[in-house]
């Protein structure tokens, strides 16, 4: 059994006194946007508990969570951690079955988690339930994440059966999550779940949508998509995941492939002027993921081991079947 929290500041906003869901938000900076969305997580027709991780915020968030009537748990962390990070954070603390993770700028619509509880509690082989996460203008942003053939998580936008989930907005099995190794706290953000998603299906787990679980997602309130740091940690996350869990070819070749193109960027930019203008074609960028690819590379490798141990599908079998479809 998990450890209670004794940092946490306020209680738990259930309705009831044994709910099977502990909502995580984390949040950074999230003053804007965090009362929309406990403020959807208060109209859930389900009980749940709500947790909230507050990555030391800087901005009034604190405020905000203590004087919301839902009154959240909260553990405010030191330091920034990340998304990757307060979600990993958070796992320690959960005593509830199932858990669900919930970007801090999503806000869900009032049957968003009886729509995945009732999803995920009808496969018994299901690890993972993702959302569809919509923009403010009622476009899809997510209908779950599928595997490129060079390994790329990407969002899908039809219904179609997913490879992965989007992180956004999800809810999973405590239990399963744990088991499979919890969640790459060194990722700060981005990737974690494709990773996690990966990972469940090498231990034999599905993962599914719900259509109806819906979620209205300002994407990058808290981050800047197209920024520097944006691309340093997709690019970086990206080649981890492949190193933790694609087959050794693959992770081979997509660091080396990534190697190569990053050396020949200044000629290519000199000779035709042909390079995107973009920060992850830039060649500082690149060797910045490089350098820190390879500070992590050991860890990494024990990590590979370990997924492999928890494994009961082969590498080959999974990359077979899921990426480029």
């Amino acid at each position: 059994m998990p450890t209670r929290a004794t940092s946490a500041t306020s209680a738990t906003s259930s309705t009831s006194s044994d709910p099977a869901t502990t909502v995580v938000v984390v949040t950074w900076r999230g003053a804007e946007h965090i009362t929309d969305c406990l403020d959807g997580l208060a109209a859930q027709d389900r009980p749940h508990r709500t947790l909230v991780i507050d990555n030391a915020s800087d901005d009034g968030t604190a405020a905000l969570l203590a004087r919301h009537p839902s009154r959240p748990r909260v553990l405010r962390l030191p330091r920034n951690t990340g998304y990757a990070g307060g979600v990993a954070a958070a796992l320690a603390r959960v005593e509830t079955p199932l858990v669900a993770w919930l970007n801090d700028d999503a806000v869900p619509e009032s049957g968003w988690l009886s729509a995945l509880e009732d999803a995920l509690l009808a496969g018994p082989r299901l690890g993972a339930v993702g959302s569809l996460l919509r923009h403010a203008d009622g476009g899809v942003q997510s209908f779950g994440v599928r595997l490129t053939a060079d390994g790329h998580g990407a969002d899908l936008t039809e219904p179609r059966r997913p490879f992965g989930f989007c992180g956004g907005a999800v809810l999973l099995r405590a239990d399963v999550l744990r088991a499979i190794g919890g969640v790459p706290a060194d990722f700060f953000c981005y990737y974690e779940d494709t990773d996690t998603a990966w990972r469940l299906r090498l231990a034999g787990y599905d993962v599914a949508v719900a259509a109806d679980a819906v979620v209205v997602h300002r994407h990058g309130a808290s981050t800047r998509p197209g920024s520097a740091r944006f691309h340093r940690w997709n690019e970086r996350n990206r080649l981890l995941t492949l190193l933790r869990c694609a087959p050794t070819t693959v992770a081979a070749r997509q660091l080396a492939r990534f190697t190569a193109l990053t050396a020949v960027l200044p000629l290519r930019r000199v000779r035709r002027g042909a390079v995107p203008n973009a920060a992850n074609f830039r060649a500082s960028l690149r060797c910045r993921v490089l350098a820190d690819v390879a500070l992590r590379l050991p860890a990494t490798l024990r990590q590979r081991a370990e997924v492999r141990r928890r494994s009961v599908l082969g590498r080959g079998d999974v990359w077979r079947r899921w990426a480029g479809q």
